[in-house]
């Protein structure tokens, strides 16, 4: 099914009352817009800033860390916890002690896979997609070599990769039907992402994890492109290790500390490769010995970064407020409004969508195709103040981050695209003068 927009998508109108109804409307108010006039699509790369965490950093900088110094670890020694706590049931539907907000994505899938992985003895084969985030890609790679494991990449965007195997796959969406060849007892771990970096597709999240629990093996979610953009509903999918970043639809700041997860059952079974003093049991010991501490704490490494754990803090009390369910809802029209506006206004001019149409099957993102996007994403940020993204070989993102965007947002940006492409004014742009597209 399609969500159902109240009027004609091409008209203006349309956006502004869905604008009037939207239960999440206020909460562009309580961020930060520098320029009034742009047009900012690239929530899921970067979210924008919340007025809380400004003022929450400030009061940091100055009444804490300035004023208590060293004393203030006595009640931030825990915030990895506490933030995780707040995450999981804003965004995971989880209770506490499952989750932490500390580290890197990267570092955080690294400990987790390595952790699933020695914990199935025996078994020599773990599973990736080719559209899969290239950092989980290879770091997995790397596993692989280091450990001597088969490495099976499902080919689900014609880029092949180490072990590739064909699949079919729509829109590089991962489905258990086509997983299912390819589980077996010697599979130890497999990973994918709950929503696709490059096209928006959606897994079949519950689908999925069954299959691969069935057959014995470690199911390991990237949310990195979900969190904060759609029901993950942990506990009804019966997710048990995930991993994910707070800086795009968390709205966190960039760099901001990520998160893990892991279901309690695990906790104990589970050994992280590097084994930092906060994991230790009685940690200011400091013993000669590593105890691993019970519960989540005996996933973090490290201090955690207060001042960001800050802009988490405040992003995810946001979302909190908003309600899950809400988000998703407006995650949904958005990009319903835009598929429509791609359709009517974009594909006469050469575009194609790759993001899946069944509303239940996307994120918060689309992309669209088309020969010239690298050159047309460079138009719209500076010839239209529209900002997407790019990303290879051929795609434009386009978002609707749920709580700083409105939906009249989404359509201008959209009626400016279809300006430049019916002008041709984007052949004009200028060379890109940065790597970061």
């Amino acid at each position: 099914m399609t969500e159902e927009l109240p009027g004609v998508a091409t008209k203006r109108s349309t956006a502004e009352l869905l604008d009037s109804r939207d239960p999440l409307a206020s909460f562009r108010s309580e961020f930060f817009h520098a320029d009034p006039d742009q047009c900012y699509l690239d929530g899921n790369s970067l979210g924008k800033l919340p007025l809380a965490t400004r003022d929450s950093v400030a009061s940091f900088v100055t009444n804490e860390w300035g004023t208590e110094l060293v004393e203030g670890w006595g009640h931030w020694i825990d915030e990895a916890q506490v933030a995780g706590d707040l995450l999981g049931s804003a965004t995971l539907g989880v209770g506490p002690g499952q989750t932490l907000v500390c580290d890197t994505t990267s570092m955080n899938f690294y400990q987790l896979a390595i952790a699933a992985i020695r914990s199935r003895p025996g078994r020599k084969t773990v599973i990736i997609d080719s559209a899969n985030f290239p950092t989980d890609r290879y770091i997995l790679e790397g596993i692989a070599e280091d450990l001597g494991l088969t490495l099976i990449t499902l080919d689900t965007d014609g880029q092949g990769g180490p072990g590739a195997v064909t699949v079919s796959a729509e829109h590089e969406r991962v489905t258990a039907e086509a997983l299912a060849p390819h589980l077996s007892k010697d599979v130890a771990l497999v990973t994918l992402q709950a929503i696709n970096y490059r096209s928006g597709a959606r897994s079949e999240l519950a689908e999925i994890q069954a299959a691969v629990t069935a057959v014995g093996a470690h199911m390991l979610w990237d949310c990195s492109h979900a969190g904060g953009a759609i029901d993950l509903d942990f506990e009804g999918n019966k997710i048990k290790l995930a991993v994910g970043c707070t800086y795009k639809y968390g709205n966190s700041g960039p760099g901001s500390p990520a998160w893990l997860f892991v279901r309690s059952e695990l906790q104990q079974e589970l050994q992280v490769p590097i084994k930092g003093w906060f994991a230790q049991e009685d940690q200011f010991v400091m013993g000669p010995w590593f105890e691993k501490a019970r519960g989540i704490r005996g996933f973090q490494v490290a201090s955690p970064s207060i001042v960001g754990i800050r802009g988490v803090q405040a992003s995810y009390e946001m979302i909190q407020r908003a309600g899950i369910a809400e988000i998703e809802k407006k995650a949904r029209l958005g990009t319903e409004l835009m598929i429509q506006l791609v359709d009517a206004w974009l594909v006469p001019h050469g575009f194609t969508l790759g993001t899946p149409r069944e509303a239940a099957h996307r994120g918060g993102h689309i992309i669209i195709n088309h020969p010239e996007a690298p050159t047309i994403a460079r138009a719209l940020r500076q010839l239209a103040n529209v900002v997407p993204d790019y990303r290879q070989p051929d795609s434009i993102r386009l978002a609707i981050s749920p709580l700083p965007t409105s939906y009249v947002e989404v359509w201008d940006g959209f009626d400016r695209l279809r300006g430049l492409m019916e002008s041709g004014a984007y052949r004009e742009v200028a060379p890109q003068e940065t790597r970061v597209t």
